[in-house]
């Protein structure tokens, strides 16, 4: 039986794991905090779909425009150094946005300009943040510390909007962004102790070229790596549900904060039950038909959410698209990891960052424009029902991906700060 459940090997035989994941992990919750916090201002602000839907713009064009640089960067500097500044650089904008609130900013353009500073410095390091893992564990367990971190997300996405909306309704809204910069700051000290992690071949004129192509070009090339991220593009871009949440409640449930909270903690419920048992996921190989699956389902259950009526029903619908999305995220990460040399993680890395966060801030404005022009309920069955579909046309389209096998347990090379050697560059399917 312990095999399906959450795999925690990651955790405890990698000191430098160990301390990338609670600096990831504190750093998730003061965000989550802070997203709620940003989400009631705006909406206090405005009082419409399309400026909350706006909050997806202001984070998702700084991730475009600084993933791809910090891709770049994570191929040709130490990825330990550049976690550890980018992390310093999320520090101030959350001070940033703590001072805003205590001197009473009614400018909301000036809440998106830090909102969209401190997506910069994250898009910035993300990069360099995905490779470590790869390098710091050994292959058999790497999807295992990708679907703890995944785990430490959900547990931020409960967690971080209850005791947000707890902070707000006692102290306001700068206590919840103090929360986050408290956050941030310990996630600088958690980094600290990480090992050097030089990319491979980076110093050597080849590794300069290659330093040169695009991460994008790589992906294009490679059908397993292009058919993951249009499938995680096709369920996020077209369905995606939080920009959408103020006004469903104001409508159905007659705008209780308490329920607001409660549509973000039925994801991360549903997100922490699919961690808890992804000790079967994690060990499957088929990664890629498991991904194609779990981003349909996804789409399906937002779906259901934009009809259900019964608040019982949408938050079950909610906590199905959490797990579905907890599937489709670990499976994504192990498999991209694995199937990209170390000389080009860091420039992939950027793509599947680009497309997984900025897909759903997109997303998330797409959503408030259909429904500013339209109804919620509209703009969220026709977007499940579209991400579904999309997902389909690209698994009829990659048959690598459907097909793609990770390797058997113990085929891949020992690695850093568990052997003390790095994992060399392997070749691409």
């Amino acid at each position: 039986m312990r095999v399906r459940f959450l795999d925690t090997r990651p955790l405890r035989h990698s000191r430098p794991f160990r301390d990338l994941w609670i600096g990831t992990s504190v750093s998730q919750l003061g965000g989550q905090v802070a997203n709620v916090a940003v989400l009631a201002q705006v909406w206090d602000l405005t009082g419409s779909p399309v400026g909350t839907g706006a909050i997806g713009l202001a984070t998702g064009l700084p991730v475009v425009l600084f993933g791809l640089l910090g891709g770049t960067l994570a191929d040709t500097v130490d990825r330990r150094a550049l976690v550890r500044a980018t992390t310093a650089g999320q520090l101030l904008a959350a001070a940033g946005l703590c001072a805003q609130s205590l001197a009473g900013n009614r400018n909301v353009l000036l809440l998106f300009a830090l909102v969209a500073a401190m997506a910069g410095c994250g898009a910035l390091g993300a990069p360099a943040r995905r490779t470590l893992p790869v390098r710091l564990l050994p292959g058999d367990q790497l999807a295992a510390g990708l679907a703890l971190t995944n785990v430490s997300f959900q547990a931020a996405m409960l967690a971080g909007p209850a005791l947000a909306g707890l902070l707000i309704a006692r102290w306001d809204l700068p206590a919840a962004y103090a929360v986050q910069a408290v956050a941030m700051a310990a996630a600088v000290l958690a980094v600290v102790r990480l090992p050097a992690v030089p990319p491979e071949g980076a110093g050597a004129a080849g590794g300069r070229r290659r330093a040169r192509r695009g991460g994008w070009c790589v992906v294009l090339r490679r059908p397993t790596l292009r058919g993951t991220m249009l499938t995680d593009l096709s369920a996020t871009l077209l369905a995606m549900p939080v920009a959408l949440f103020p006004v469903v409640n104001e409508v159905r449930f007659g705008g209780d904060p308490r329920t607001l909270g409660l549509f973000l903690s039925a994801v991360a419920v549903g997100g922490i039950t699919a961690g808890l048992l992804s000790g079967t996921v994690t060990r499957l190989r088929r990664a890629g038909l498991v991904q194609l699956v779990a981003a349909a389902v996804w789409g399906l259950a937002l779906a259901g959410f934009g009809l259900a009526g019964p608040l019982w029903l949408a938050l079950s619908c909610l906590a199905a698209a959490g797990a579905a999305d907890t599937v489709s995220v670990v499976t994504r990460n192990a498999l991209v990891q694995r199937v990209t040399p170390d000389a080009f993680r860091g420039r992939v890395s950027s793509v599947e960052h680009v497309v997984g966060v900025a897909g759903p801030e997109l997303g998330n404005l797409r959503g408030g424009l259909v429904a500013s022009a339209t109804s919620a309920t509209f703009s969220l069955v026709t977007g499940g029902l579209a991400a579904a579909l999309a997902v389909a046309a690209v698994a009829a389209t990659h048959a690598p991906l459907r097909a793609h096998r990770a390797p058997p347990t113990g085929d891949e090379p020992t690695a850093l700060g568990v052997a003390g050697a790095a994992a060399p560059p392997g070749k691409m399917p």
